[in-house]
């Protein structure tokens, strides 16, 4: 198949990060990986079409977090040997997002291999004490899974009077020796391993937290990702995750797309507006025929017109640099589980091939198969905000039409540009007790510390985590953009921009439209009528869910 021939060059390379200008969508998406928060937030992120999902484990005591749950997904799913398809991701680098994602997972790997080696040395030693109190945090844990205050306040009474027990059992012994001294080191020899491995998680989480913080101020601490980089031909796996790597960043730059009905251009937000117009082809001179031309003529000179959006007659800031691209626009259902990209020999490493774009924009304008649009994109509000118009020309029988339609995507969910807050209490000064303070309290709470120190025997092979503690379940079809976007309705200035760009890049299209229709001897008479008609709608300012019909 074309797409997985694509020719990965040999050799060690460095992958780049995102390009300049699409930085804020792709930070806030590459802080999930750094967060300590619970992986249920995530499900606050939700969109009305695409539903993240967390499947249960075994153990609440091996359950991850967002971070843990969020980097094992997003690689799995995107650098994966037999992955499926992916959603292209406008307005950020999902590259980048992966980097993070692995540059997470290799701090927490270097955490886990410490915490790894105070669990050998204070718990495989003294086996039977570390399960009893592994099974404690676990009862506890259980208990107060409920989110009941007071099944919350019993299982920390519980673990008090276990306690509370403990010393006591310590103090007298029924039997002397050996396994006096054993038993004794059973049950304080976990809690000092508690004491330190609660020093390294610490440690990470500031570092962690750190990097997410920088993340959202603009950038801060790169993502280094040293085993994308083979350092010999023998490095196997080094090599794969950089062809994989390299993969993902070809199929973001594919133009072939998928229309989900309601859900409209996936990766491209729904349709909020059309507007068509269409007339006879009528010989502007009676009794002679026009000249013969092709819909991708018209669409030819519709793509240059749009590349001159940036210019204007005064200077008034105006449009940015557009991207305008040819784009085959794939059917799926509604609710589609997954899509496949078009292959053979008429597409290249992702991308449809000049020569059956136009066979596409001129052939397949009625019935079954794949159609052309044009496509014009701003990337607005530091990849926040992502504007496409869309204009496809069809010709059936004496009829031309030329019709524009809008998307929006919206700014990633406001879950992935919240900053970690600092944990404090509020407390009564000792002698002026009428004035309070804030007291620093630590990143690691007692239970996450046991939770981390379970986890991480385990981490050298993630599906046994995934069985025993849960994962997170990715929407599919699953596109790091669009998975998590918000309606661009909410925020004015957003919906100011997405509107305002319709009417300018209309009448381009309609003037570039008209141009061929009169060079080729076409009577534009009518056709400008029209437009003047459909420009007359396109002032209206309210989006409207255009793929919704009501029949």
């Amino acid at each position: 198949m074309a797409n997985n021939g694509f020719d990965f060059t040999p050799g060690a390379q460095v992958p780049l990060l995102g390009s300049a200008g699409q930085t804020a969508a792709t930070h806030a998406l590459a802080s999930a990986a750094y967060r300590d928060s619970p992986v249920a937030d995530l499900l606050k992120a939700n969109s009305e079409w695409h539903k993240s999902d967390v499947k249960k484990g075994k153990f609440s005591l091996f359950e991850p977090n967002l971070g843990e749950a969020f980097s094992r997904a997003v690689q799995v799913r995107m650098l994966g040997g037999a992955r499926k398809a992916l959603i292209q991701s406008f307005g950020t680098e999902p590259q980048a997002v992966v980097e993070h994602c692995l540059a997470a997972t290799r701090i927490r790997k270097e955490r886990d291999s410490r915490l790894t080696a105070v669990m050998a040395a204070f718990g495989l030693l003294f086996l039977p004490g570390l399960l009893l109190w592994l099974g404690v945090f676990q009862l506890r844990r259980t208990i107060a899974g409920a989110q009941n205050k007071r099944a919350g306040a019993l299982g920390t009474l519980l673990l008090v009077a276990i306690g509370l027990l403990a010393v006591i059992f310590l103090v007298r012994l029924p039997f002397g020796g050996f396994w006096a001294y054993y038993v004794r080191g059973m049950i304080v020899a976990p809690v000092v391993g508690w004491v330190l491995a609660k020093r390294i998680c610490e440690s990470t989480a500031k570092d962690m937290r750190a990097r997410w913080t920088n993340l959202l101020d603009g950038g801060g601490i790169g993502a280094k990702v040293p085993e994308a980089v083979p350092g010999s031909p023998g490095e196997t796996s080094r090599e794969q995750l950089r062809q994989g790597l390299e993969k993902l960043t070809a199929e973001q730059q594919s133009n072939a797309v998928f229309y989900a009905g309601p859900k409209g251009i996936l990766g491209m937000g729904t349709r909020w507006g059309s507007w068509q117009l269409a007339e006879e082809l009528v010989s502007k001179e009676a009794g002679k025929e026009i000249n013969q031309f092709r819909s991708y003529d018209v669409i030819r000179a519709i793509h240059d017109k749009l590349k001159l959006l940036e210019r204007g007659p005064l200077n008034s800031g105006g449009f940015p640099t557009p991207s305008v691209k040819h784009w085959i626009v794939a059917p799926v259902g509604e609710n589609a589980g997954e899509v496949s990209r078009p292959d053979g020999q008429d597409v290249d490493t992702f991308q449809v091939k000049n020569h059956e774009i136009q066979r596409i924009c001129n052939h397949q304008q009625f019935g079954g198969g794949n159609r052309h649009y044009l496509g014009v994109q701003f990337t607005l509000w530091d990849g926040q905000l992502v504007i496409t118009m869309m204009i496809t020309v069809t010709v059936l029988h004496e009829t031309l039409r030329v019709e524009v339609t809008g998307h929006a995507l919206g700014p990633v969910h406001s879950l992935f540009t919240t900053k970690p807050k600092p944990k404090t209490v509020t407390v009564a000064k000792t002698v002026r007790f009428w004035e309070t303070v804030d007291r620093q309290l630590p990143l690691v709470e007692a239970p996450e510390v046991v939770r981390l120190a379970v986890r991480a025997p385990f981490t050298w092979y993630p599906p046994l985590l995934d069985f025993l503690g849960g994962k997170l379940v990715l929407p599919e079809p699953f596109g790091l953009r669009h998975a998590w976007a918000e309606k661009p309705w909410r925020h004015r200035f957003m919906a100011d921009d997405a509107m305002r760009a319709a009417t300018p890049v209309l009448r381009v299209t309609h003037a570039a439209a008209m141009k061929v229709l009169e060079e080729n001897g076409v009577d534009t008479e009518r056709f400008g009528n029209r437009s003047m008609v459909v420009s007359a709608f396109v002032q209206d300012p309210t989006p409207r869910t255009a793929d919704l019909y009501d029949a």
